[in-house]
């Protein structure tokens, strides 16, 4: 598989900010090969019905994935909203911008 794109996937934990609120925190960016794809239209509906919003799914290798929140694609932070394993070696991250909106 030819790998087209690069994102960086970004670990998210739990901080206190200096009033003590709890709020998330990000962890430091990971390069790794991509493969940017659009929404599949049944996923959207789908997805909006349970009131999120994807707007782009990305490829990566499935060892390249563990477990992060965010991803970056050029300027734009997108929250991975749902994953799903291909075939055992491929997961698609399925996106929406980030923050999400209510």
């Amino acid at each position: 598989m030819i790998w087209r794109d690069t994102i960086f996937l970004i670990p998210v934990t739990e901080g206190r900010n200096s009033y003590g609120e709890v709020v998330e925190v990000d962890g430091d960016p990971r390069e790794v090969f991509a493969n940017k794809k659009s929404v599949r239209q049944s996923e959207f509906y789908q997805a909006v019905a349970a009131g999120l919003k994807p707007e782009i799914v990305f490829e990566v290798r499935d060892q390249e994935y563990q477990d992060e929140k965010k991803a970056r694609y050029g300027e734009t932070d997108y929250h991975i909203i749902r994953t799903f394993s291909r075939n055992g070696e491929i997961i698609e991250l399925v996106c929406s911008r980030y923050p999400m909106e209510a």
